[in-house]
């Protein structure tokens, strides 16, 4: 039998100083799954839209020497966070294929004794869940059946899709079908694709909340009794903002908001308590109690 891959896990800031529960849930799930990870000391990813906006050359040099750290131990990294991975990913793939700039590159790395040589992929997690499919199935102890679930996966995991290719930037499939592994029921909103709002909040809180709003209200019409997500920031929107989204409309939403290595702890047998949901802002207890998860 093959030796099973080992990945350097990159949590990423948010998750790691804000919403570290999810990087249990994490962790208990690859365990679980027999997905083997090691820590390694990466700093910031650094962010995709604002660092890279305002010094593309810096934020080139602070991915690549994230890169040139899994790439000393051999190994593959895999990203808890959406914007993380779209860093390091298109870093890593302008830097393999754009020899001008991999020069570059590696004239400010040496100042520090590195080089990027392009020798390691990087993989959002999602879709390393999504090459164990059966095994998701092989270790479920909770059923779920019944439960109707709006998947989002958020902006940066899919796109740009030329350069991330994760999965269909319009159609995306991945999350959906690991939510259906899970024992749960996907369900078709009209919202599905469009952004959480989040990348607006920073300079416009009015348009942001409308955009969630709008969000919730498609997914609630569709049935859904639950948010799953696989991004930090696309989390913290959803479970901290229900109420000020409910406020632009005169509404009231108070649906649950999961991260999809909670959802797969929970059918494994995970307890609440110990995945830290209790820290979830929006109350996962009405579900919790609904499909007997203690």
């Amino acid at each position: 039998m093959a030796k099973a891959e080992e990945y350097k896990m990159f949590q990423g800031c948010v998750i790691g100083n804000r919403i570290p529960f999810i990087e249990a849930s994490a962790r208990k799930v690859f365990d679980k799954l027999g997905i083997k990870t090691s820590d390694a000391a990466f700093a910031c990813c650094p962010d995709p839209v604002g660092f890279n906006g305002t010094d593309h050359l810096s934020w080139m040099a602070m991915g690549a020497r994230n890169l040139t750290i899994a790439e000393a131990e051999g190994k593959n990294i895999i990203s808890l966070c959406n914007g993380c991975f779209q860093t390091l990913k298109i870093v890593n793939e302008e830097l393999k294929y754009d020899d001008h700039e991999k020069e570059h590159i590696n004239k400010i790395l040496k100042t520090i004794g590195k080089e990027f040589k392009g020798t390691i992929n990087v993989k959002h997690f999602v879709e390393v869940l999504h090459e164990n499919l059966d095994k998701i199935k092989e270790n479920i102890t909770k059923e779920l059946s019944g439960l109707k679930v709006a998947c989002h996966t958020g902006c940066h995991y899919n796109r740009p899709s030329e350069k991330v290719q994760t999965d269909d930037p319009m159609n995306p499939v991945k999350l959906r079908e690991i939510v259906a592994a899970a024992g749960a029921t996907p369900v078709d909103y009209e919202e599905e694709m469009l952004c959480c709002g989040t990348g607006t909040g920073n300079t416009e809180e009015e348009p942001a909340m409308q955009i969630l709003s709008n969000k919730l209200t498609s997914a609630i019409n569709a049935g859904a009794e639950a948010m799953v997500v696989n991004c930090p920031a696309c989390f913290q929107q959803f479970d901290n903002n229900q109420k000020k989204a409910g406020e632009i409309g005169g509404k009231s939403f108070d649906i649950p908001v999961l991260y999809v290595t909670e959802l797969l702890a929970l059918v494994f047998g995970e307890s609440p308590d110990d995945l830290g949901l209790k820290f979830h802002r929006t109350r996962l207890t009405k579900f919790l109690d609904k499909y007997g998860f203690k």
